[in-house]
């Protein structure tokens, strides 16, 4: 899939990709300022292929070392991002490659199901984005991923204070969901600050670049200072997360040692009437009780008194 857009008037304009009357595929792909590339079909590919010397740079936008993700060539400007991908279950990341060229953007991404770029489209429609060049294209989407981010962020903070209410308050909580629950909070904003260190090093690498401009630096500026702050809430909650993990398996091991405690005091209740009744069971032919006439009800009697002794001193010494 292919989306074209184009800057009019200073907005940015989603074009109709599509091969009609109004000019080929190929016109427009020339004449568009942003072409996204999702999940291409192979003549999409040799389209944009024909903006490029070499091969697509899709190949190694997964590596993680800067000189892989953040170069300079005589193709363009290379800036390879991570986002992040809200999908049932465990959120997941994905790596978008951007090409800055002088007259064009192009962006490479393999998943259709980016909430950034869907909101990117929904704001290009209403008009709100703002640009004048391929370089203003790239900081608002990025500032857009930085907005994404910190609601995921707010996102994790709800579902801490719920998983915290149930950890600390509830009485009866179910602590093992409660911790498969922060597991997956942690999962999450582990992914969340990954995604935030890239753009770091994606602003960091593009402020290099635009010196020269004014607005441009301001922007970066700005970003890179939400950056900051969103690096502190994911340590405050990452904090947070460890604190509640450890309070919820410190009440795991305190029930554990209770129903350990019950065990240990029933044995020690028990032990004195098994033992009497061992001694009564024998099979010795002299026995002095065996003639005893009250020597059955004297043996109950014993192993009743037996059991509730110690229990009684349990009680008495706060033990119970």
């Amino acid at each position: 899939m292919l989306h074209l857009f184009n800057i009019e008037n200073g907005v940015l304009r989603e074009k109709d990709a599509s091969a009609d009357g109004a000019g080929s595929l190929e016109e427009k792909a020339l004449q568009a300022k942003w072409l996204d590339l999702v999940e291409p079909e192979e003549h999409e590919r040799d389209l944009v292929q024909s903006f490029f010397k070499d091969e697509l740079p899709t190949e190694d936008k997964e590596e993680i070392e800067s000189s892989a993700r953040y170069f300079s060539d005589e193709q363009g400007l290379h800036v390879h991002s991570l986002f992040m991908l809200q999908s049932e279950g465990r959120s997941r990341t994905s790596t978008v490659a951007f090409v800055v060229q002088n007259d064009r953007l192009i962006s490479f991404r393999d998943d259709i199901r980016m909430a950034d770029f869907r909101l990117m489209r929904m704001r290009i429609r209403r008009g709100w984005v703002k640009v004048s060049q391929p370089m203003d294209i790239l900081l608002s989407i990025l500032d857009q991923k930085v907005e994404n981010l910190a609601d995921a962020i707010e996102d994790v903070h709800r579902d801490l204070e719920q998983v915290g209410y149930s950890v600390l308050e509830e009485e009866n909580g179910e602590l093992d969901q409660d911790i498969e629950r922060l597991a997956r909070l942690e999962d999450t904003n582990g992914k969340i600050r990954l995604c935030l260190m890239d753009t770091q090093r994606s602003i960091s690498f593009i402020q290099r670049y635009v010196r020269a401009d004014k607005a441009m630096r301001r922007t970066c500026a700005e970003i890179q200072h939400d950056l900051d702050t969103l690096m502190s809430h994911t340590t405050f909650l990452f904090d947070k997360i460890n604190f509640l993990m450890d309070a919820a398996q410190g009440f795991i091991n305190i029930q554990q040692n209770q129903i350990i405690k019950i065990f240990s005091i029933a044995a020690v209740v028990f032990l004195p009437p098994t033992m009497i009744a061992s001694i009564y069971g024998m099979n010795f032919r002299v026995m002095p009780e065996l003639g005893f006439e009250f020597g059955y009800p004297m043996a109950i009697g014993l192993m009743v008194l037996s059991g509730i002794a110690p229990y009684w001193y349990f009680k008495r010494k706060g033990w119970l």
